[in-house]
């Protein structure tokens, strides 16, 4: 896979019990996270896809979900990529299946026939044969206590309660001819548990995707590790925020403000969303018309509410409605005006001469000023909430406690006095 993707650095790694690892022996599901957030942190990888394939997914997913949690050193997750996919869930596995694949190593490691028939099983044609025997060997390389560990027990365990709502962007991918773990498994089994997941399927492959259709499988890795490229931080800012020095709590709350919202999630109709944005374009202009920050304050508009209000307005909800709505009505469409003209209109709303009067669902000229000037305030907190915001300006008073009963606070308060871990923290340090 690794020619395929020569723009993309990528890490490779053996499961305990298979490939280069195969003398490990058999490691548990749980065991196999583990290691899987070891290499995280040891790298300190500070923006990474995690790529599972098969029995991998289960892992990817489960490590992905420590990362959604807060977990210390895996705030570089930036998305996953679940191939033909083991889930959360019990695999499913066909009971004869399951016997037959267990019974090749009845008396020993696996043999090249029954590897042989693995493959021709799991693939949609015959394998070029340079990459069939590559396939066949790697299958060979499989250690019995690995083999029997994963049918017999990892396979059948169920992590799914702890997976859930896992809001960090996945591509889901399956082969289209793939019996245990196509599409519709992918769909009732995988896609669940995330928030941000999509499924794509793959021509000519059946479970063996990386050795049957290599160049297609790179392709969509690459697609998704561009898409969700644009949360990446900088490498300073993720190793703070990944250290000691900051709460599971405080991280996950942090992370979460870095993957997208759904337009549902928001409370806007599109016409709505399209406005604020255009909104944010004139109040944050190095912004831009940023959707997905208007999702955010759709979020929060339509939220618990912070407890406060102008006394010449309703609830943030109405109040927001009817200021959208009496800018729509009064410019004809705001998001459709050019840059200029959006914001003419707006200095006539915060000199209180642009409202409507006597219309129960738009705000007056007075009223239009209190909500633009409230609106200003909303759209500027949620950005500064956005840890993006946190790193561009150099903010990093989240870092100064940790889980442990004493939180580290600073050293040093004199003014451009840094200290160590602001530049360059270390994860645990």
């Amino acid at each position: 896979m690794r020619r395929h993707l020569p723009d993309h650095p990528c890490l490779a790694l053996d499961l305990s019990g298979f490939g280069d690892r195969a003398d490990d022996g058999y490691a548990d599901v749980a065991t196999m996270a583990d290691e899987l957030v070891t290499v995280i942190r040891r790298e300190q990888l500070t923006a990474c896809v995690l790529v599972g394939h098969s029995m991998g997914a289960k892992i990817v997913t489960l490590v992905a979900a420590r990362a959604m949690a807060g977990e210390r050193g895996l705030a570089g997750v930036l998305g996953v990529v679940l191939v033909a996919g083991s889930p959360p869930s019990p695999e499913p596995i066909a009971p004869d299946r399951r016997a037959e694949m267990i019974g090749w190593v009845a008396d020993g490691a696996i043999g090249r026939a029954e590897a042989e028939t693995f493959v021709a099983a799991n693939t949609a044609a015959r394998l070029p044969d340079a990459q069939r025997e590559q396939a066949i060997a790697d299958v060979e390389r499989s250690s019995r206590a690995a083999w029997l560990g994963w049918l017999e027990r990892g396979s059948r365990e169920d992590w799914s309660p702890g997976a859930t709502n896992i809001t960090i962007p996945a591509l889901i991918v399956a082969g289209a001819r793939d019996g245990d773990l196509g599409a519709a498994a992918q769909r009732r089994l995988n896609l669940p548990h995330y928030e941000n997941g999509s499924i794509r399927i793959v021509e000519g492959a059946a479970h063996l995707i990386p050795y049957e259709q290599p160049a297609a499988l790179a392709a969509l890795i690459a697609g998704h590790t561009r898409a969700v490229a644009a949360a990446a931080l900088p490498d300073a800012f993720v190793r703070v925020l990944g250290s000691a020095r900051v709460s599971h709590r405080t991280r996950a709350a942090m992370l979460a403000r870095t993957r997208p919202l759904s337009a549902a999630a928001s409370g806007w109709t599109a016409a709505q969303l399209a406005t604020v944005a255009a909104l944010i374009a004139q109040v944050l202009p190095h912004v831009g018309a940023d959707d997905a920050l208007a999702r955010r304050v759709g979020a929060a508009v339509h939220g618990p509410g912070d407890g406060w209000r102008f006394a010449d307005l309703p609830s943030d909800t109405e109040a927001w409605a009817r200021g959208l709505a009496t800018l729509d009505a009064l410019t004809g469409g705001f998001a459709a005006l050019s840059r200029r003209d959006q914001r003419d209109w707006l200095m006539q709303v915060d000199d209180r001469s642009a409202g409507i009067d006597g219309r129960a669902d738009c705000l007056t000229a007075g009223q239009m000023a209190l909500w633009f000037q409230d609106a200003r305030a909303e759209i500027v907190r949620q950005w500064m909430a956005t840890p993006a915001a946190m790193a561009t300006i150099g903010y990093d008073g989240f870092a100064v406690g940790g889980d442990g009963e004493r939180k580290q606070g600073y050293a040093r308060t004199a003014a451009d006095d840094i200290e160590h871990w602001q530049q360059a923290a270390e994860p645990g340090a």
